[in-house]
């Protein structure tokens, strides 16, 4: 049974690739004008999950709609209310970006003129060149092209699959810009990233892991502050490898992961308020006279490297 009241509903929902689950029993709940991002490696199953919700894929079993309408009897109709950016640049690569516009346009028996107002604020940034062939585009331009075509129907819907993966930095940070402005608009979207800067920009997010989410969609705030452990972070000079295995051998450490240029330690939640002080003499013990340890907030990524290491798995 499908609810209009949220814009994104999943429920079980399974798939497999030559015996090889892609999707186990995940449900999801997006509310309507929202931000949800899901984090998430290469094959946790992110792009199945979309290609399902955008009805070019079907489900082994469970149920999903968007705006109440199921992605298998309503496909037509859905197809005209979400916008999809897949994971690969998708647009026709010998055409110009003007001409990959129009095409995309004239699928949904609508023209860039009558829809420029809705995407001059990407468009504008790539309208001076409209002769470039789309092959010839910088990822960053690529990046708006296809946003652009994706809005060019005024979707009420937008899914996008990692859209900036391979975009510069600044790219990125505008790409992210204008997804905060589709939010004050009242458009819903959905997208994947790999990037915990990202993800922090989301109003809520989800962790996926081999086809399941681990633990609750919860705020970036909340995801961060709920890891269940003590956190430091140390560093020496040295040889990194040779520094870390002996870090990791701390009889105290839970976990030590490279996060940068510190390693992060996480201690037992029951270890004593002073944990920072006594992993750094621990290292300096092992010959690390430099060794320096401190606490340090976790972040989304901290619960995921934490997460993936357990075996409990939740449904958002």
């Amino acid at each position: 049974m499908t609810d209009n009241s949220t814009a994104i509903q999943v429920r079980d929902l399974a798939k497999s690739f030559g015996g090889t689950p892609a999707l186990q029993g995940v449900s999801l709940d997006v509310e309507h004008g929202e931000l949800f991002g899901i984090i998430g490696p290469d094959g946790a199953g992110k792009t199945t999950l979309f290609r399902i919700l955008v009805t070019v894929l079907l489900a082994d079993s469970g149920s999903a709609s968007l705006n109440g309408l199921d992605v298998v009897k309503d496909y037509r109709t859905i197809r005209n209310m979400v916008g999809y950016m897949p994971g690969r640049f998708s647009l026709y690569p010998d055409l110009t970006v003007r001409e990959n516009l129009e095409f995309f346009a004239s699928v949904f028996g609508t023209t860039v003129e009558e829809q420029y107002d809705a995407i001059a604020p990407i468009y504008s940034q790539i309208e001076p060149f409209n002769n470039r062939r789309a092959g010839a585009l910088s990822g960053g331009m690529k990046q708006k092209l296809a946003l652009s075509c994706a809005l060019v129907h005024q979707p009420e819907i937008l899914i996008l699959d990692e859209p900036t993966t391979g975009v510069d930095a600044v790219s990125r940070a505008e790409f992210w810009d204008i997804l905060a402005e589709f939010r004050a608009t009242g458009i819903t979207t959905l997208v994947s990233t790999p990037y915990m800067d990202e993800a922090a920009r989301c109003d809520r997010v989800a962790l996926m892991q081999n086809g399941q989410f681990l633990g609750h969609a919860d705020t970036p705030e909340s995801v961060a502050a709920s890891f269940r452990w003590k956190l430091v972070r140390v560093q020496a000079s040295g040889d990194r490898a040779r520094f870390l295995a002996d870090t990791r051998a701390l009889s105290a450490s839970y976990r030590a992961e490279v996060f940068g240029e510190w390693i992060h330690v996480t201690i037992a939640a029951d270890s004593p308020a002073d944990a920072a002080s006594d992993v750094q003499q621990a290292l300096r013990d092992r010959g690390w006279a430099d060794a320096r340890a401190e606490p340090v907030q976790p972040s989304i990524e901290d619960v995921f490297m934490d997460l993936m290491g357990t075996d409990t798995y939740a449904t958002t």
